[in-house]
């Protein structure tokens, strides 16, 4: 669905908070130094890989509604990964939450501070990305987030 389509359907549009307040101070980190590189591909732990992919869940954290927060610790990871920024993009919903996305040259690192409702389907786009690249073969890794401890 192109962006003008997704636009009229009105899918997705609570209204954003556009309330903008000081940014609290957020402590940098180092970057975890590369074990190795060879053009595109890392080698972590031994092994030589396309990228690798860090699902954090964070529990019993603070500033998860706090939009400006949450920009700033965005561009701090940026810098502590020693990456490329591109453009943020943040959607504040209502009453609470935030999803959002540092597109990078490298990647992405992406952010959501919401519970997940269940309404998405994302096996669903399993066949669509495998039809639309007409893929020969689909690895899908599943991770379940939020378990109870």
């Amino acid at each position: 669905m192109r962006q003008n389509a997704l636009l009229r359907s009105g899918k997705g549009l609570a209204n954003p908070s556009t309330a903008r307040k000081n940014v609290a101070h957020v402590a940098m980190v180092k970057a975890a130094p590369a074990e190795g590189r060879e053009g595109h591909f890392a080698v972590r732990n031994g092994v030589r890989c396309a990228g690798v992919h860090l699902i954090v869940d964070l529990h019993g954290a603070e500033g998860l509604n706090d939009i400006d927060l949450i920009e700033a610790t965005l561009r701090r990871c940026v810098n502590a990964a020693q990456a490329t920024l591109l453009h943020i993009h943040l959607h504040h919903f209502q009453p609470n939450g935030v999803s959002g996305v540092a597109v990078l040259a490298e990647s992405h690192i992406s952010i959501h501070t919401w519970p997940d409702i269940g309404k998405a389907i994302p096996d669903a786009c399993i066949p669509v990305l495998r039809k639309a690249f007409k893929a020969k073969r689909v690895e899908v890794n599943e991770i379940l987030r939020g378990q109870d401890a």
